[in-house]
């Protein structure tokens, strides 16, 4: 009877937050792990193992599953992690190497009153244009046209791919609608995960976005790291700075915030995204 951290990952000034299981992996089957989201009320579960040590630092090996089936990667499910390890181990500081099933990357997380400051390198992000019949099929699926967009809409991918769409407002953003059967299947024919709906940053490089990702059982993200480190690479590649904070969240009751830094201290910069995280219960399943 395995014990389940429930992890709001991505908080907004100590509120809202993602729901998120984190639990110990160990002999689960692959119908177990995609029951356990729906048993515990989150959209994700992420399963942390031990597995010794890298450069010095302790090693930890993750999976991401949602009802669906196991994702390569997920975001606010990394910090839901790195939150779980620092409490768990009682530091302040944790610097930690964790590894998925294509990469092992840094994951940092700060321990303060307030909860968990996590934060970790997403990976390289490839960027493309999108093409007219899936721009189309995916605009179609939130209830827009295809055109005028506020901007060039992107197929980015850090695992795998996803549409990063820009309208021209928070409210028109608050005001989507998708046809979530519609979305889906424009989704699976174009092999996209989802779609990330963002409106344009200020000055201060502050945006709201929504995630729609029906196809892996989730049909809005309440807080999504890895889309948002998408949109940051994708910024950087207009001349825009890189830093974003992203809010999310709000249209179901649970606001979020995403942060994406550009680290200039390495040979070639990098983006760290991240977010606050605190443990609000246990479960036994």
């Amino acid at each position: 009877m395995p014990e389940v951290a429930i992890v709001d990952a991505c908080r907004r000034q100590g509120r809202g937050g993602s729901p998120t299981a984190v639990l110990d992996d160990a002999n689960f089957t692959e119908d177990e792990r995609r029951r356990i989201p729906t048993e515990l009320g989150t959209s994700h579960a992420v399963f942390v193992r031990a597995v010794g040590a890298e450069h010095g630092r302790p090693l930890y090996a993750l999976r991401f599953f949602t009802s669906e089936g196991e994702l390569p990667a997920c975001g606010h499910g990394t910090v839901a992690a790195l939150a779980l390890l620092a409490e768990r181990d009682e530091v302040s500081d944790l610097d930690t190497v964790l590894r998925t099933a294509s990469r092992s990357f840094e994951g940092r997380a700060t321990r303060t009153r307030e909860g968990v400051t996590a934060w970790f390198d997403p990976g390289t992000v490839s960027l493309r244009g999108t093409r007219a019949p899936e721009l189309t099929a995916v605009a179609a699926g939130l209830g827009l046209a295809a055109e005028p967009l506020a901007g060039e809409a992107r197929v980015a991918s850090n695992g795998r791919p996803r549409m990063l769409l820009p309208v021209r407002s928070r409210t028109e953003l608050a005001e989507l609608a998708p046809d979530f059967a519609l979305l889906r299947a424009a989704c699976d024919r174009y092999g996209l995960l989802g779609c990330y709906v963002y409106s344009p940053p200020d000055r201060l490089g502050r945006a709201a976005a929504r995630m729609f990702a029906p196809s892996i059982g989730v049909p809005e993200d309440i807080a999504n790291a890895n889309s948002t480190a998408c949109l940051a690479a994708a910024h950087t590649t207009t001349g825009r700075p890189g830093n974003l904070t992203v809010d999310m969240g709000d249209h179901l009751g649970s606001p979020s915030t995403i942060t994406a830094t550009i680290e200039r201290s390495h040979p070639e910069p990098r983006i760290l995204v991240g977010g606050q995280a605190v443990i609000t219960r246990t479960a036994v399943r």
